[in-house]
């Protein structure tokens, strides 16, 4: 991971140029399916931090290189080398991404995001906190962190805790991914538009206001499933614990609830309980700079977590896809092997302040 200012190389995995009245931001390391580096991260804040107070800007679009998706979610690489050392610049690069998840979320401009194909993790974080945020038929967007042994963050677990019902839960503990009507539903986007549209979409936007683009482009999409699977998951996921859960789901007699259970037992058992314990946290926390930093606290402590290092393996480095997780059931992750997760950090603590202390939370 790379600290500081962004040099040549890093600066070519972050195009910037604006056109008209608006700025885009393109993420460009498409064989990596743009992951997100720290110095990308720094250079998207600095770029948003300039045209916040530009007059001839209007809007920003943020898009992906490639025409694989928007973001495939932070270097997993950088980290799990970085956890396997005992370093620090996971840290560091958590700290700035959550302030950027922020500085998103609370953008007194038109924030456009293109969610199109995939979108997971920290792609998440970049787009779905914006104002616009578009997705297509090809959008599957997801928080799959539970499968390398780590927890949704960006922000993550206050969008999934706004979803309606226990839709949220679902999507955080299975790491499923959310096609274009169920992101839709589930409140992580707000718009569908055909992906064949988005380059002729993004370049009027240079030329005119963003409401008046959207009655041009805004179709409706094509159907999802978690509306009509809500009876079960809503059921299901409002057990107080994650053994609850599973059993739930195994005794529902519906088929998707099942294959959700089979998903659920491959998945790292201190990550899921971590999880649901996040998500049953936000409502008592208030705007999402607060739950920012409950998810800094999550993600500092699973760096020494031996199922961060062991999914990652499993999963990106080896691919082996067999994690031999530790604990190994939900029954021996004991409350304060959970409990540890959410210890506050004292001088470590990213400072996520809110500017304004008035600003309304949706709960």
């Amino acid at each position: 991971m790379n600290h500081g200012s962004p040099g040549n190389q890093d600066r070519d995995h972050v195009l910037l140029r604006t056109e008209g009245r608006t700025a885009y931001v393109t993420l460009n390391r498409p064989k990596a399916l743009n992951a997100l580096t720290h110095a990308m991260v720094l250079r998207i804040d600095e770029a948003l931090a300039g045209w916040e107070h530009d007059p001839a800007v209007t809007a920003v679009v943020v898009e992906g290189a490639g025409d694989r998706g928007l973001c495939a979610g932070g270097d997993i690489r950088a980290i799990y080398e970085d956890a396997r050392t005992g370093g620090t610049a996971s840290a560091d690069f958590w700290r700035d991404e959550y302030r950027l998840n922020a500085r998103i979320a609370r953008y007194p401009k038109p924030y456009v995001a293109l969610m199109d194909g995939i979108t997971m993790g920290g792609g998440v974080g970049i787009s779905a906190h914006g104002s616009v945020r578009i997705v297509t038929e090809r959008s599957r967007v997801a928080m799959p962190e539970t499968g390398i042994g780590f927890v949704p963050d960006v922000g993550g677990t206050y969008l999934l805790a706004l979803a309606p019902g226990q839709l949220g839960t679902h999507l955080a503990l299975t790491g499923a991914p959310a096609g274009a009507a169920d992101a839709l539903l589930c409140g992580l986007a707000d718009h569908f538009v055909p992906s064949e549209l988005l380059p002729r979409l993004a370049a009027d936007l240079a030329r005119a206001p963003v409401h008046e683009v959207l009655e041009r482009y805004v179709a409706p999409a094509p159907g999802g499933t978690l509306g009509g699977d809500r009876e079960w998951i809503d059921h299901c996921y409002a057990a107080d614990t994650v053994e609850d859960v599973v059993e739930r789901l195994h005794r529902s007699g519906v088929p998707s609830a099942k294959e959700a259970a089979a998903t659920l037992a491959a998945k790292s058992p201190t990550a899921l309980k971590v999880t649901l314990a996040a998500l049953r946290r936000v409502r008592g926390l208030g705007p999402l700079e607060r739950v920012l930093e409950q998810e800094y606290r999550i993600s500092r402590a699973a760096l020494s977590s031996p199922d961060l290092v062991e999914g990652i393996r499993a999963q990106v480095i080896d691919k082996d896809r067999s994690p031999r997780w530790s604990p190994p059931s939900l029954a021996e992750v004991a409350p304060a092997d959970v409990e540890r997760f959410f210890a506050p950090l004292a001088a470590r603590e990213p400072g996520l302040a809110l500017a304004d202390s008035t600003q309304e939370v949706p709960w």
